[in-house]
């Protein structure tokens, strides 16, 4: 594949991941965390902010693939 390309579908991957897991941690906070203390949002949404990075750390593996030789 196209260095561009698989940098373009990487982009666009990485955008869409990082809506649905903002949406998701959003929502289980507010359903399960609603009458927690502070510590325990804090804590939550410290955890949940940085858990993102592993699955974007796999498409930007992707992105970073094997270049195709020049001739």
């Amino acid at each position: 594949m196209h260095p561009r390309l698989r940098s373009f579908i990487g982009t666009i991957l990485i955008i869409i991941l990082v809506i649905v897991y903002a949406l998701a941690a959003t929502t289980v906070a507010s359903l399960l965390l609603a009458t927690s203390p502070w510590w325990v949002h804090f804590l939550y949404f410290l955890l949940s902010g940085l858990l993102w990075i592993l699955p974007a750390m796999v498409v930007i593996k992707w992105m970073a693939g094997p270049r195709p030789p020049r001739a």
